[in-house]
């Protein structure tokens, strides 16, 4: 299948137990993302771990919304995606590719990394417990 382009915002409402409303921003949209960081609690980003060409603009995103002051202590969940692809790259190389070292060394949020596939569900249930965690339910 071809790779479909996240344009425009999704809404989806999870219940860890209370309500968590999650709002999907493609990367297409980042000129507009800072208009949503006042109401940010957690922040998933997702990088497309099949893609090492995308690699360069994804840290760039990464460290733009990072250095944003409204995010300076929302705890971040960097999601290496698509791993049931057989062109993934491994955690060691995306971490080694992103820097991830220097960058949760410099950041001023706290950061974790998973390995996740959406289209298997490898990885979800790290990033529930994640967010419940992260956003305090029990």
């Amino acid at each position: 299948p071809a790779p479909v382009a996240q344009v425009g915002t999704n809404l989806t409402d999870l219940r860890l137990p209370r309500r968590v409303t999650v709002r999907e921003l493609g990367g297409c949209m980042g000129p507009i993302w800072h208009s949503y960081y006042s109401e940010c609690s957690a922040l998933l980003f997702v990088v497309d771990a099949s893609n090492p060409t995308q690699v360069s603009s994804s840290c760039i995103q990464l460290l733009s919304v990072l250095s944003a002051a409204p995010l300076a202590s929302v705890p971040v969940l960097v999601l290496f995606n698509k791993i049931d692809l057989p062109c993934y790259m491994s955690l060691v190389e995306m971490k080694s590719l992103f820097r991830m070292q220097d960058i949760v060394s410099c950041a001023t949020q706290p950061i974790t990394t998973l390995e996740t596939s959406a289209r298997d569900g490898t990885g979800l249930a790290e990033v529930l417990q994640w967010l419940r965690t992260t956003l305090k339910d029990p």
